[in-house]
């Protein structure tokens, strides 16, 4: 899709909104500098003097609270990037019908600076909307802003049942910083209207890319420095390309199926799959001995534990749907199945659940339009850290100790569970559950649903529930693991990264990236399919040979695109996407494509698909994983002849036979070095074969090749 116009648009907004929500804050009493102090008086909330309805006390209350928590800075742009997700999301559902009353909210379509649900109001209905407020509203005809903002919020509220991880219940925080002057030529809404065109709303892929951009000024922010936790986000997420997706997912998911299925017809949807290479006898029948004689699709499961904004499993649910639609479902009954039992993602940035959450609803609204009353509770969520849930205090409550003898729990399960997540916001997916504590998930997950009447209790109860609820995904296997894990080396890893990554993944600690390849091994059954996009530098360098090593040895690297340096718009990040089974089939061929000659991003998917339909085509090449042991350092030179690997095989390496030196350097060139014509022949001496035979010789200038470009005929002896 054209991103222009969302790459202009979304930096200048995630701008506005931050200042926009900061001036909102301020009208409150609250500010980076200060916090005024409140006092409730009767129905009236007095800060700094100033009166407020009673109500703005509690939803006050908590925002200084996460305010103290987190600090200011940070809370104003979660709250500004909280508001600009909901707009966004009400603008596509606006423009697909999807909001059950058929009118638009932000937006009027004959009017273009009108909205159409202030206009027909009274005929409005929404839960929890106050009927008669809005006639009184409307009737008076000087109160448009409020009866817009009443609106609006109600909308929210409406949306917040169907999906509670974007739209916060009534009275949220949140609701305090939404900007005043909603209806005004100059305000966040008509931005968002006029900045992006109705036609650039047509496919949900544009949320990924409004998050892309939205974030760029941060990621230059932040970029080229030692990462702190609440920035790897920024620092780290990278939209994927849409065919690269669809790669990953059609040779991981889509691979096992035509394993199962060789004559099904989802092979001809799937345009980036590649056919394997023919493969011995042995093989095939190491083959036959992993593959299910057949699959139910209700079981199989696909998780990114580094989702995003969801593209990804975007991707996945059309694949999963042609499954479902292949076996005979009804359509209206499979986007719940898909949403509920096939899906997962987990990501550290709550923001970009969102915006997962969000994209796969929108997937499912549009093949059920009943979705959002069927109670669908999606396998998304963003990681939280256990920072302030008090295991030991919530243990010595007696009724709590009743519970956790009535599921054969100790307080240990629960201290365990804290430790493990204290750090989840930074560490993320690899974090792995120990054997001990996911056998305890079940009880616990029974005691996070038990009901208190001590608010204490309550309160920490309900914040079990969604550390039990990460453990459980953490634990979990998957048939098919697909992601872009973050990409970020040793030398901008925060000290706690650092030493997690030293701890937990020793010898694959040189990138983020390269401790997700290993975690994904853990996370996908042992006979499953994994898909991964990520930088090449693991392919080749020395720092990776261990990581090359492991893939070679215990997996089967079926698949591979190595893309040119600049191919992935927007960053100019050297990159290869490649799938393999997590099971060791050997002597397996595996199928690589090779696109550094082809260069700028819009050559890459055509050159794929080229060579896809044409394995003949000089540069799709077959090699035996197991080959690349071949080579000292195991490189992945997949596309070297077997003449190359013989000599390797059969001859010494240069290292062994002669000692390699760096030839003659001066120190200083300039001083030094002369060309021919600017010294005297007669204290020039050519013939010396030694240091000790130019010593003897008395002369002073001696000849000296320094290399240079291409001269024909003669070399460069300057």
């Amino acid at each position: 899709m054209n991103t222009n116009h969302i790459k202009s648009y979304a930096p200048k907004a995630r701008t506005e909104f931050i200042a926009t929500v900061t001036k909102q804050a301020a009208k409150y009493g609250i500010s980076d500098a200060e916090i005024e102090s409140a006092e409730v008086k009767g129905d009236v909330l007095l800060i700094g003097g100033r009166p407020f309805p009673v109500s703005v006390a509690k939803p006050r209350a908590a925002l200084v609270e996460t305010i103290q928590s987190k600090g200011f800075p940070q809370v104003m742009e979660q709250v500004a990037y909280s508001w600009f997700n909901r707009l966004c999301a009400i603008r596509y559902m606006e423009l697909k019908d999807y909001l059950g009353h058929g009118r638009r909210v932000l937006s009027h379509p004959e009017h273009d600076a009108g909205f159409q649900i202030l206009e027909e109001c009274l005929d409005i209905e929404l839960p929890g909307l106050n009927q008669a407020k809005v006639r009184e509203l409307k009737l008076d005809g000087t109160k448009d802003e409020e009866l817009y903002r009443h609106l609006l919020l109600a909308q929210c509220h409406a949306l917040h049942e169907a999906m509670p991880f974007l739209f916060e219940p009534l009275d949220d925080e949140t609701e305090l910083l939404l900007p005043d002057n909603l209806t005004k030529t100059d305000s966040l809404i008509r931005g968002l209207i006029l900045g992006i065109p109705e036609e650039d709303w047509e496919s949900i892929e544009i949320i990924g890319w409004l998050y892309q951009f939205y974030i760029s000024e941060k990621k230059d922010e932040v970029i080229g420095k030692v990462v702190k936790s609440e920035d790897i986000p920024a620092a780290t997420q990278l939209f994927t390309p849409n065919w690269i997706v669809k790669y990953m997912v059609q040779n991981s998911l889509g691979a096992q199926w035509l394993a199962t299925y060789p004559t099904s017809p989802l092979k001809e949807q799937m345009e980036y799959y590649i056919e394997p290479a023919e493969q011995t006898d042995e093989v095939n029948a190491q083959l036959a001995a992993i593959t299910p004689s057949q699959l139910n699709p209700e079981e199989l499961t696909l998780i990114d534990p580094a989702s995003g904004s969801g593209h990804i499993l975007v991707e996945a649910y059309d694949l999963f749907k042609a499954i479902y639609l292949e076996r005979g479902y009804r359509q209206r009954d499979v986007p719940q199945l898909i949403l509920t039992q096939n899906l997962f993602g987990l990501d550290i940035d709550e923001r970009a659940a969102q915006l997962t959450g969000f994209a796969l609803m929108m997937k499912g609204r549009a093949d059920d339009r009943r979705l959002f009353e069927r109670g669908v509770k999606l396998n998304v969520m963003a990681l939280v850290d256990s920072a302030g849930f008090d295991a030991e205090g919530l243990a010595q409550n007696e009724e709590v100790r009743v519970e956790l003898s009535d599921y054969g729990l100790k307080l240990g399960g629960l201290t365990e569970l804290t430790r493990l997540f204290e750090h989840a916001t930074t560490f993320g997916s690899l974090i792995q559950v120990p054997e001990g504590l996911a056998a305890n998930l079940p009880a616990l997950k029974q005691l996070s649903e038990a009901t208190s009447q001590d608010l204490f209790v309550s309160e920490a109860l309900k914040r079990l529930g969604p550390l039990v609820q990460q453990a459980k995904l953490l634990a979990a296997q998957y048939d098919a693991v697909v992601a872009n894990p973050p990409y970020m080396g040793t030398k901008y890893q925060a000290p706690i990264l650092k030493k997690y990554l030293k701890r937990h993944y020793n010898g694959y600690e040189k990138d983020f990236f390269s401790a997700f390849i290993i975690r994904a091994f853990s996370l996908n059954k042992h006979t499953g399919h994994v898909g991964i996009v990520a930088p090449y530098l693991w392919m080749f360098l020395s720092s990776y040979e261990v990581l090359r090593e492991k893939i070679i040895d215990e997996t089967t690297l079926a698949t591979l695109i190595q893309l040119e340096y600049n191919a992935f718009e927007p960053a100019c990040i050297p990159v290869a996407t490649f799938t393999f089974r997590n099971h060791r089939v050997q002597n397996l061929i595996g199928s690589y494509i090779r696109l550094s000659k082809f260069k700028g991003h819009q050559n890459q998917a055509p050159r794929t698909l080229q060579a896809i339909s044409n394995p003949n085509c000089g540069w799709l090449y077959n090699a035996k994983p197991s080959e690349f042991r071949i080579v000292p350092g195991s490189p992945f030179a997949y596309w070297i002849n077997n003449n190359a690997r013989t000599a390797f095989a059969e001859h010494p390496s240069l290292i062994d036979e002669v000692r390699p030196m760096v030839g003659l350097q001066t120190g200083d060139n300039d001083r030094f070095v002369r060309f021919w014509q600017e010294v005297s022949i007669s204290q020039t001496f050519v013939k010396a074969k030694s240091a000790d035979d130019a010593l003897e010789s008395g002369k002073r200038w001696f000849p000296l090749n320094k290399g240079g470009g291409f001269r024909k005929w003669h070399g460069l002896n300057e």
